[in-house]
């Protein structure tokens, strides 16, 4: 086990999966988690300065600029928080001979591919969200340093904006809606990522090998379409009476094209931590269960 007095700084606590984090990573030691107010990434001195000043055990880089289309006209602003913020946290989290646990995206990859992408397949982004994010991860791998980087895709949760909640939203209005049928992925629910995430942290902190450094992909098993995700959170909440209709890519224009396929193998992060083999369905039906149980 790892040592309870253990010290974790975690960015982006008010995120999807950064809100989940703070009860995930409680257990495992004192969880610092400052607001924006305190640490920006967008502030690389304010970045570094929150590390140095906390000398932590632990750094979880749960913080990014996640606004696919808008970062096609804010390119400076995306590639600070996403590629120069990790970096600076890297060579921070170095000093400090503390782990960097920091998240990535599937959209590092083109969606080219038709068999579930792995750590060993080059990025090919097509979009500036998936190259600023690409850039983050090279520039984390280039300072060194102790770091585990999890690419993950389609986060939902209850917090945010999110197609899961989206969908729900537009089903208490609407009867028919269209919906994409040509991109496919990995849904992933914040609360599992998070789950996942402490459990490969306690390892960190309690064996301390750094032949655990390294990139994974962090998601379930399985893999379905916008469409197909659309239906199975109609059927979960009880909203069958929604028609949805298949839709092609081209029906809806967006600043930033979006990769067809990314399905992330993550049979590493099993072998490697022992994370749980769970499908993506599975994450969904509890995540139905925990909204529920919020409500009771």
């Amino acid at each position: 086990m790892p040592d309870a007095t253990a010290s974790i700084l975690l960015l982006g606590a008010t995120g999807q999966v950064g809100h989940a984090l703070r009860r995930t990573l409680a257990p495992l030691g004192a969880v610092h988690a400052p607001g924006r107010a305190a640490v920006d990434l967008a502030d690389l001195t304010s970045v570094r300065a929150a590390v140095r000043e906390l000398g932590p055990d632990l750094v979880v880089n749960a913080a990014a600029y996640t606004d696919v289309d808008g970062a096609e006209e804010e390119l400076e602003r995306a590639a600070r928080i996403n590629a120069e913020a990790p970096r600076v946290l890297a060579e921070a989290a170095q000093e400090a001979k503390a782990w960097l646990v920091h998240y990535s995206t599937d959209y590092v990859f083109g969606g080219g591919k038709r068999a579930p992408y792995t750590e060993a397949d080059a990025p090919n982004p097509t979009s500036v969200y998936g190259r600023t994010k690409r850039d983050g991860e090279a520039a984390i791998q280039a300072v060194g340093g102790r770091h585990v980087i999890l690419r993950t895709s389609w986060v939902y949760s209850r917090r945010r904006s999110n197609f899961v909640r989206t969908m729900l939203g537009l089903a208490r209005e609407n009867d028919r809606l269209t919906v994409v049928d040509d991109q496919i992925g990995v849904p992933t629910w914040a609360g599992w990522c998070a789950e996942a995430t402490a459990s490969i942290c306690e390892r960190l902190l309690a064996e301390d090998d750094a032949a655990l450094s390294g990139l994974y992909h962090l998601t379930g098993t399985g893999q379905t379409s916008w469409y197909g995700l659309a239906r199975a959170v109609f059927a979960q909440f009880g909203r069958t009476g929604v028609a949805a209709q298949p839709v092609s890519s081209g029906e809806y224009e967006t600043a930033a094209p979006r990769p067809a396929y990314t399905v992330l193998d993550s049979s590493r992060v099993r072998a490697a931590f022992g994370v749980p083999t769970t499908t993506w369905s599975e994450q969904l039906s509890r995540f139905r269960r925990h909204v529920a149980s919020l409500k009771g």
